[in-house]
């Protein structure tokens, strides 16, 4: 196990989960519901608050919800738990976690992890919570739904929208925001000609998340098995003409200085201070940060326009994947708990919380029943910046191009992509030669994974 993780590191121990301890679930105490997430910040504040308010409705039950500095901590705390015997009983896992998440077993094979539509049974409601599934947008549907049917429940889901500083534009002379990556090159030309010109022009995380979004608006696959959804992904392509278009955008903008990169991978905050600073005009991150960084504007003293993600010009756009997280339930469970934790998944996601969830924070209201009490209490009116991101996953056609891709190793994937893409903007590596490399990594990658699973 120790060799095991040790060459395939993070996607290998979520697949293997196990050691040779045993998995099973135990629960001293059956009436209580042990939540972790991927949240350490008024979010985990947020869901804390909800735990109480579904104790005080379910007096028999005691909801602990556990907060952790990124998904990919979680998981590994999660594997340390499962070997002990000890898993909790929801987990939240991102996305790009979700073949490993259907994939893990105990040592005797079984999955840690139960289907969750499995779980309801059919029920229209659990414990008088009224069960939401099929109200979930077509957005999350679409890429959770698998084989059929949700393995796990959908919670906070995110899409990459575009904030501009609007008072920088006047300046620049720019009347709308960039909705073309033709549109961004030029504007930035403007932009940092000005005697006063920002530091930079643009950022956003150097995060493989957003070359997705580009190969996704295409209408282009990561993997082959339509994107790892007919069947298991066996082939990844990290060089095609779609994928590299971007990449070497990307390396353009920043040989011009006009790309802020904050020299962290992975990092969210720093693009997003930048432009709190108006150290940058332009910024692409998440919509579920939509609150954060309209709010942190205001306080600064500037208006921000929001718009949807842009794509090439010359091109259809198919549409944008999604990010954030599910909600997964621990295989194994007594009756009473997994009523339990049905129960508070299904209240997590009622129409009110589901709309003050989005308010709070900036992700897509993850029901139609949720934009339907949004639009009805003028919230959209009020906040229309609110609503970008869902407009623009509206429009996403439903393909496995847009679904997103299922695959193994996709977290460790993910790194090589940042490494190469890092490379590039720092060290000038050549595109094309840096991402053969990156591609050949991560097919063995893939290949390490795939091979656990051979039939």
């Amino acid at each position: 196990m120790r060799r095991m993780r040790a060459l395939l590191s993070y996607s290998i121990a979520a697949a293997m989960l196990a050691g040779t301890a045993a998995c099973s679930v135990e629960t001293e105490d059956s009436s209580q519901i042990d939540v972790w997430i991927g949240f350490t910040d008024y979010r985990l504040d947020w869901a804390k608050e909800k735990a109480k308010a579904f104790e005080e409705a379910h007096s028999d039950y005691t909801v602990n919800v556990k907060g952790y500095d990124s998904y990919e901590v979680l998981f590994d705390k999660v594997v340390a738990a499962s070997e002990q015997g000890e898993t909790p009983t929801i987990v939240q896992n991102f996305e790009a976690a979700t073949q490993e998440s259907r994939d893990a077993v105990t040592p005797e094979g079984d999955p840690l992890f139960t289907s969750v539509e499995d779980a309801i049974d059919g029920r229209s409601e659990i414990l008088g919570e009224k069960v939401v599934l099929d109200d979930v947008v077509d957005s999350a549907r679409n890429y959770y739904t698998i084989d059929g049917e949700f393995s796990s429940m959908p919670w906070n889901t995110s899409t990459p929208i575009f904030y501009s500083n609007k008072q920088i534009m006047d300046k620049a002379g720019i009347d709308e925001a960039p909705a073309t990556w033709e549109d961004l090159a030029e504007a930035c030309d403007k932009v940092m000609a000005l005697d006063d010109a920002p530091k930079n022009c643009v950022s956003w995380p150097n995060q493989a998340w957003f070359p997705e979004q580009v190969l996704a608006e295409q209408g282009a696959m990561l993997a082959d098995n339509e994107n790892g959804r007919d069947g298991r992904a066996e082939n990844i392509d990290l060089t095609s003409d779609e994928w590299m278009s971007w990449i070497k955008y990307w390396k353009e903008l920043n040989d011009d200085g006009h790309y802020y990169y904050s020299g962290l991978q992975e990092d969210w905050d720093g693009p997003k201070n930048a432009f709190g600073s108006q150290e940058v005009a332009f910024l692409s991150t998440s919509s579920g940060d939509g609150t954060a960084v309209v709010t942190g504007a205001e306080e600064a003293g500037f208006d921000v326009e929001v718009s949807p993600y842009p794509a090439y010009a010359d091109q259809k756009n198919h549409g944008n994947i999604i990010g954030g997280a599910t909600l997964w339930l621990a295989n194994g469970l007594e009756d009473e708990t997994q009523d339990g934790a049905l129960a508070f998944m299904q209240f997590l996601n009622n129409p009110e919380n589901a709309a003050d969830w989005h308010k709070t924070t900036g992700y897509v209201p993850i029901t139609d029943s949720a934009v339907e009490l949004l639009e009805k209490e003028g919230w959209f009116e009020e906040n229309p910046y609110q609503k970008v991101a869902t407009e623009q996953l509206e429009r996403s056609e439903n393909s496995p191009a847009v679904a997103g891709v299922l695959i193994g190793s996709f977290v460790a994937i993910r790194a090589e992509v940042t490494q190469a893409i890092e490379d590039i903007l720092t060290s000038g590596a050549d595109p094309e030669e840096r991402f053969a490399e990156a591609e050949k990594k991560s097919q063995s990658l893939l290949d390490d994974y795939n091979s656990l699973y051979s039939e």
